[in-house]
């Protein structure tokens, strides 16, 4: 780490996503004592309106570090979370993440949250159909390519695409979220990289293994190795990927539309 700090300002359409940032760094780094991956270290400022996170001196993605990176992010995610789609504690509504404003759940026993009946339930309840309708509200899918990401996510939603992870308590791992290769930061030399701008929730694990893959993380296969022998995955896990990446593509969708639209209409028809 160097003295430098990066310093984020809130924007204007969502001015709560610094506060949200904050909180979920705060809880991944809670995970560093049992051996989880490395987080960067941030601090709102100016009333909510600034966070400054402390600069990371990147270097190469070697297979030492690979290895020490699907080691510690399986332990990162084997810390757990309450719920699926819970928000990290310590945030404050409206409970959302990231430009997108992708929503999360709050879950007081008895609450529809609670009473989930597995990952893919709250997974398309919250996350992927609120997108889905807001990218068939803005037009970037017609009439017959909506009802093929629609029966799509009911698959999801039936839980017919659950696989809880073995090791994991109650299958709820506590994810970064929006694991994209830009958000990991070669570096740490225990944990092999320092995380930053997280959507932190509770979640399935394969969801940021997904990430990783479709935005092409370096050395991603001994990533993967390490991880599996660290935390053994679902049977039919590389199967899945696919599916895991149904969410951050519709996002993409909606966000920046391009070719992002072809992918995930062509995701959704392989499981519709």
């Amino acid at each position: 780490m160097s003295d430098a700090e990066v310093v984020k300002r809130a924007h204007a359409g969502a001015p709560h996503a610094l506060a949200m940032e904050a909180a979920g760094l705060a809880w991944l780094a809670e995970a560093e004592v049992a051996g989880g991956t490395r987080i960067a270290r941030a601090r709102l400022d100016d009333g909510g309106r600034t966070l400054r996170v402390a600069r990371v001196d990147e270097e190469p993605a070697t297979p030492a570090r690979a290895a020490a990176l699907g080691r510690s992010l399986a332990l990162l995610h084997a810390s757990g979370a309450p719920h699926h789609a819970c928000p990290p504690p310590g945030a404050a509504p409206p409970f959302e993440v990231g430009s997108s404003r992708t929503p999360l759940a709050v879950s007081p026993v008895g609450s529809a949250a609670s009473s989930w009946s597995g990952w893919g339930e709250a997974w398309a309840a919250t996350a992927v159909r609120p997108i889905l309708v807001r990218c068939v509200d803005a037009g970037a899918f017609d009439a017959a390519d909506a009802r093929v990401l629609d029966r799509a996510v009911d698959r999801m939603a039936a839980g017919e695409l659950d696989a809880p992870q073995p090791a994991l308590v109650d299958g709820v791992a506590r994810l970064h979220g929006d694991l994209w290769a830009g958000n990991v930061l070669w570096s740490d030399v225990d944990t092999g990289a320092v995380l930053i701008d997280p959507h932190a929730q509770g979640g399935h694990a394969e969801t940021d293994l997904a990430m990783l893959a479709l935005f092409g993380l370096p050395r991603l296969a001994e990533v993967l190795a390490a991880y599996d022998e660290a935390s053994p995955l679902a049977h039919g896990w590389r199967e899945r990927i696919p599916m895991q990446q149904l969410q951050p593509l519709l996002v993409h969708t909606m966000l920046f539309g391009g070719g992002y639209a072809a992918q995930a209409l062509a995701v959704a028809r392989s499981l519709a």
